[in-house]
């Protein structure tokens, strides 16, 4: 497999990933070196992680995996969506401030909903005989390069047009759960 397909590849599997730290960006009031780090860190830790899983998994588990893969992507991504809407509606005063989306239990669950696609490409790698570990590299740099350019243009749009941002931003991630149900399920 030559580079540019590789690169291809990450660049369209980061894609979810460039759209969840979009909207993480909108909710943090300021992006610190740290926020960055983390979310680029994991995010592109799960993207390379997920190919080489796929690709050790082998074969048995694509149909196992598959017929519900799409629905766990879902589930999380509307979840943490739902949870951004309604921190935008409540009242926040001083004291409190909105969940950061880069730390703990959220930033996991959508690094595993956004690397979820990077699985079956694992597995897809696996059936064709092609080494996994290249395209791992690839796609887990490529994913945390783009997790931050999100992140940035995201906190750029956030702090001009406020809580609206964040509304929108929840609606996103529940969008890009609904189309990866759809994309599953139309396509079968």
């Amino acid at each position: 497999m030559d580079v540019l397909t590789i690169f291809g590849i990450a660049v369209a599997l980061a894609m979810d990933a460039f759209a969840v730290a979009l909207a993480a960006g909108v909710t943090l009031e300021r992006i610190t070196g740290r926020h960055l780090f983390r979310f680029g860190f994991h995010f592109g830790l799960f993207q390379a992680m997920m190919p080489v899983i796929g690709w050790l998994a082998g074969i048995t588990v694509q149909q196992w995996i598959s017929a519900y893969d799409h629905w766990i992507a879902f589930g999380l991504l509307a979840f943490v969506g739902i949870k951004m809407i309604r921190e935008a509606f409540e009242e926040t005063d001083e004291e409190t401030s909105p969940t950061d989306p880069t730390r703990g239990l959220t930033m996991v669950m959508l690094a595993v909903a956004t690397s979820i696609d990077a699985l079956a490409v694992g597995l897809s790698l696996g059936m064709l005989e092609v080494s996994v570990w290249l395209p791992a590299v690839v796609i887990g740099l490529v994913c945390g390069v783009l997790t931050v350019v999100g992140m940035l243009l995201g906190g750029r749009i956030g702090s001009l047009w406020g809580k609206r941002v964040e509304i929108f931003g929840g609606l996103v991630l529940c969008g890009i759960g609904v189309k990866i149900v759809l994309e599953h399920t139309l396509l079968k």
